[in-house]
């Protein structure tokens, strides 16, 4: 037993989802926790799991696929995609995360949602460290995922009765 943390005993794993506002609010901030995630793809010869940059407008995903990459050819060819995050942690108390599941939309050059995306990537950061033109974004066609479903994991939840493992859908009321 933990003496710490008693509730996180494996006997104590209830089941009560939290009300959808806290799980959004939640979500979202583990989504501003970091910037760095791992996309799930799969090619023709099986899975691809990249680490890669990302930034968030609410639940909407940004990435900028590196051109030609295979992640990039694996979404092209099958658009269905997951992400995960998870947050620094220092034990099961502190255990939080989030997998996101969807369709990969290739956003090209130019067009206004591009061009929204863009905004929301912080392209200079990335730019400066790696010593490209800061007056220009990058070119190549920008990822979005916006999930039809999260898991949201956090094991603090079991503490307040409710379940470490909650599930948003994009559809439900």
């Amino acid at each position: 037993m933990s003496t710490a943390h008693p509730w996180l005993e494996l006997s104590h794993w209830p089941k009560k989802p939290l009300p959808r506002e806290e799980l959004e609010r939640r979500i979202e901030r583990a989504l501003t926790l970091t910037n760095i995630g791992v996309l799930a793809t799969s090619s023709s010869k099986g899975p691809i799991a990249s680490p890669v940059e990302f930034y968030a407008d609410g639940f909407t995903l940004y990435i900028f696929p590196q051109p030609g990459s295979p992640k990039l050819r694996a979404m092209q060819r099958d658009p269905r995609v997951s992400f995960a995050v998870a947050n620094p942690m220092a034990g099961w108390a502190s255990a939080q995360g989030a997998q996101l599941f969807g369709e990969a939309e290739l956003l090209d050059v130019g067009t206004p949602e591009w061009e929204h995306g863009m905004r929301i990537f912080k392209w200079p950061a990335s730019a400066w460290e790696i010593d490209r033109p800061l007056d220009e974004p990058p070119e190549g066609q920008l990822m979005r995922l916006a999930p039809e479903r999260i898991v949201y994991t956090e094991h603090f939840l079991r503490r307040d009765g409710y379940g470490p493992r909650q599930i948003w859908h994009r559809d439900a009321s």
